[in-house]
C-alpha cells in the first residue's frame, strides 16, 4: 500500500508545479502509477445470476484455457476475487494506462443460455490518459472506455482537452484523485459512472487494493480488487500466442454462445472511428488514439519512450 503522505506529498507538489514540466519528483514504478489511478468501479449484478457478474482473472481456474472458463465460473465462486489487469506505456510527455476488467461469461437471462448474444469471456476497460507534470504520479487528462464495439470519451475535471474527431461523452465523476467507471451486467459495457444508483438497486463497488476479494452477494459496497499486470512473466501477454487461451490475435478462445466472440486489450476496437484508428491501438497506439479522439491537448508528444506492446 501507498502511504497517504506520499499522495498528500505528490498532490502538493501538482498545485506548485508548472504544468509541462516533465521530470517528476520521485519517478514512480507502473505498480505505483496504476494503483494510483485505478478506478472504483461500479459493477452492476443482475439478482438472477449474482456471482456470473463479479470481476476475476482469465486464469481464475488456475489455468489458461479459456474454452472452459464459462463452465467453471459457477463451479466455485471463491475463485472470483476481484481483478484488474494494468499496462503502462509511456511518452515523454504523457503516461498512458490501460485496465482490463475480465468476466468469465457475456451472458444473458434467457431460458436457452446459449442464444447467439452470449459468449464466453467477456473483457472490456480503459484507457487513462494521464500527463507527466513534474510530480510522482501525473495529472489525469482524459479517458476512453470500452462498452462493446463502441468507445467513449470522458474528461477529467479542469482538463484542456476537448471534442476531437469523436465527441467528448462527458466529465468524469471523481472520488478523491480516483475517477469512476460503471459496468452493466450481463454484457459488461463500460462506461464512465454517472452518480447514478444501480439499475434494480443492487451491484457491486470494487476498490482498488493489493488483494482481491469475493463479493459477499450481488450487492456488496465495497469489494476489493487486485492489480495485475499484463506484463507479468507468464501473464496475460505472455499468451498471446497460446491456442489454449487465444483463438486469434487478441481474440479470446470460447464455444459457448457465438464463438470466439471476446477481445482482450489489443483487439478491442470501435466500429466507427475511421480506418486510421485500427484494431487494437486503443493499447498498443494510445498516444495517436488520443490524439485523434480529443483536440486541445497541449503539449502532447507520439513518441514513446517505451511500449511493451511492440
Amino acid at each position: 500500500m501507498f502511504p497517504a503522505r506520499k499522495i498528500a506529498a505528490a498532490l502538493f507538489a501538482a498545485a506548485a508545479l508548472p504544468v509541462f514540466v516533465t521530470t517528476p519528483a520521485h519517478a514512480a514504478t507502473d505498480a505505483e502509477l496504476a494503483f494510483y489511478w485505478a478506478p472504483v468501479h461500479y459493477q452492476d449484478t443482475d439478482s438472477s445470476d449474482y456471482d456470473a457478474d463479479y470481476l476475476s482473472a482469465v486464469d481464475f481456474d488456475g489455468e489458461w484455457n479459456t474454452l472452459n472458463n464459462w463452465e467453471a465460473q459457477d463451479d466455485s465462486v471463491a475463485r472470483l476475487t476481484g481483478a484488474a489487469y494494468y499496462s503502462v506505456v509511456e511518452t515523454s510527455t504523457h503516461w498512458f494506462l490501460v485496465y482490463s476488467f475480465y468476466h468469465p461469461r457475456d451472458w444473458e437471462d434467457f431460458a436457452d443460455p446459449f442464444e447467439q448474444f452470449t459468449h464466453e469471456n467477456d473483457m472490456e476497460g480503459v484507457l487513462a490518459t494521464v500527463r507527466k507534470d513534474g510530480t510522482a504520479f501525473g495529472r489525469l487528462e482524459a479517458v476512453i472506455t470500452v462498452a462493446h464495439s463502441d468507445f467513449y470519451s470522458y474528461v477529467a475535471p479542469g482538463s484542456t482537452f476537448t471534442s476531437g474527431r469523436e465527441s467528448v461523452d462527458g466529465t468524469l465523476r471523481l472520488q478523491g484523485t480516483r475517477f469512476t467507471t460503471r459496468q452493466e451486467a450481463k454484457g459488461h459495457g463500460l462506461y464512465a459512472w454517472t452518480g447514478a444508483e444501480f439499475p434494480g438497486g443492487d451491484g457491486v463497488v470494487y476498490v482498488p487494493s493489493t488483494t482481491g476479494e469475493v463479493p459477499s452477494g450481488g450487492n456488496d459496497r465495497s469489494v476489493s480488487y487486485r492489480l495485475v499486470d499484463t506484463f507479468a512473466t507468464g501473464g496475460l501477454w505472455a499468451q498471446r500466442n497460446s491456442s489454449a487461451t487465444f483463438a486469434g490475435w487478441g481474440t479470446f478462445r470460447g464455444d459457448n454462445g457465438k464463438d470466439n466472440s471476446a477481445n482482450s486489450a489489443w483487439g478491442w476496437d470501435d466500429g466507427n472511428d475511421g480506418g486510421d484508428v485500427q484494431r487494437g491501438l486503443l493499447a498498443t497506439d494510445p498516444a495517436y488514439v488520443v490524439s485523434v479522439y480529443f483536440a486541445n491537448r497541449g503539449t502532447f508528444s507520439l513518441t514513446y519512450l517505451r511500449n511493451s506492446y511492440r
